[in-house]
């Protein structure tokens, strides 16, 4: 499960929470409007459990940008948007 960013809209920091049902590796990116790859926060394997992971925007520009957790063949992507 990917939970939506809180707070939403940020400035510049937000937080996310995801939780995983088993011992698997997780990979959390964030992309701007147009695909393109922003930041890795997590390329990592996790046991089972809940996580908070920030998510700190100070040198990117006002927009909208997307979280997607991956998780072997499992994908969620969550829309974010970035006010300052």
């Amino acid at each position: 499960i990917l939970y939506q960013n809180y707070p939403n809209p940020f400035n510049p920091v937000t937080e996310i929470q995801y939780s995983i049902s088993a011992d698997k590796l997780v990979e959390i990116k964030i992309f701007d409007l147009l695909g393109k790859e922003i930041n890795v926060l997590t390329n990592e394997f996790k046991k089972a459990g809940s996580y908070n992971i920030k998510f700190n925007a100070t040198n990117l520009p006002s927009g909208i940008y997307f979280c997607r957790l991956k998780t072997g063949e499992e994908m969620k992507t969550t829309k974010m948007i970035l006010l300052k």
